[in-house]
């Protein structure tokens, strides 16, 4: 009968031991799996993310005429020619504007200066017109205000006050009533005035001071002739007079007048 040699069974520490080597080599083996399927799905997917054209953008390539084996990829340069070119300057419709403002200023400048001008001009021959007028209005006024006849006073100082305008006309009035009047009738008094002639003869002498189209005042050399039984003979005064003149509905009238 043969020996039977029975095995000697293993210890418990050499069991666990070997366990714990198979766990490990179990997780290597199941890293290792995982870490390589990792790399086969990115190599799959970088050709996808190579292939993948970029949003938003179309690329035309013309093809030869033999056409193409395999269709060529788009470069960098096709996506660099469509990039957004720099500002330009602005073209013609732009510059326009600026210069339609320009000459709209020049334009207004010039319409108001033109009527500047317009106005400056009609006042001076306004002016001048006036100073022609009133300048004969006091020769012909100078005379009448400034004489008058102890035997027709009413009648004089009645002439004189047609002459006459604004306040000054109704100083007039009262002066002549309450002490011209009184006076001529005492004594008898005739006062004749004539505007000066220069030696020579011609124009009487008289000038225009200021003027403007409503209102001159006019110099006079004014020779005024008195009687009265107060003196004896008559007597001679060369007086300066400065009239003024405005214009009325009635044309020009003396509205103030003063002895220099």
């Amino acid at each position: 009968m043969p020996k039977t040699t029975t095995g000697r069974a293993p210890a418990p520490g050499t069991r666990r031991t070997m366990t714990a080597a198979a766990r490990a080599a179990a997780k290597r083996a199941e890293r290792g799996h995982r870490e390589a399927g990792a790399a086969t799905a990115g190599d799959e997917e970088s050709p996808r993310r190579a292939e993948r054209p970029r949003a938003g953008r179309t690329v035309l390539v013309d093809a030869p005429k033999d056409g193409w084996d395999d269709p060529p990829e788009p470069s960098p340069e096709s996506f660099e020619e469509d990039a957004p070119q720099e500002r330009s300057e602005p073209g013609p419709g732009g510059r326009r504007r600026p210069l339609t403002l320009l000459l709209a200023v020049l334009l207004v400048v010039g319409l108001v200066a033109l009527a500047a001008l317009g106005w400056q001009y009609r006042d001076g021959r306004l002016t001048e017109t006036a100073r022609a007028e009133a300048l004969a209005a006091a020769r012909k006024a100078a005379p009448v205000v400034l004489s008058y006849d102890y035997r027709r006073l009413d009648k004089d100082f009645s002439t004189a006050r047609a002459h006459l305008t604004g306040d000054f006309r109704d100083e007039y009035g009262k002066t002549t009533k309450t002490v011209v009047a009184p006076t001529a009738e005492k004594y008898h008094g005739v006062v004749k005035a004539t505007v000066a002639a220069p030696g020579s003869g011609g124009t009487p002498a008289a000038s225009v001071v200021s003027a403007s189209p409503d209102k001159v005042v006019v110099l006079l050399f004014v020779n005024q002739v008195t009687e009265s039984t107060q003196v004896s003979g008559a007597r001679v005064d060369q007086n300066r007079v400065r009239m003024t003149m405005d214009r009325t509905g009635d044309g020009w009238k003396v509205s103030a007048v003063d002895a220099l």
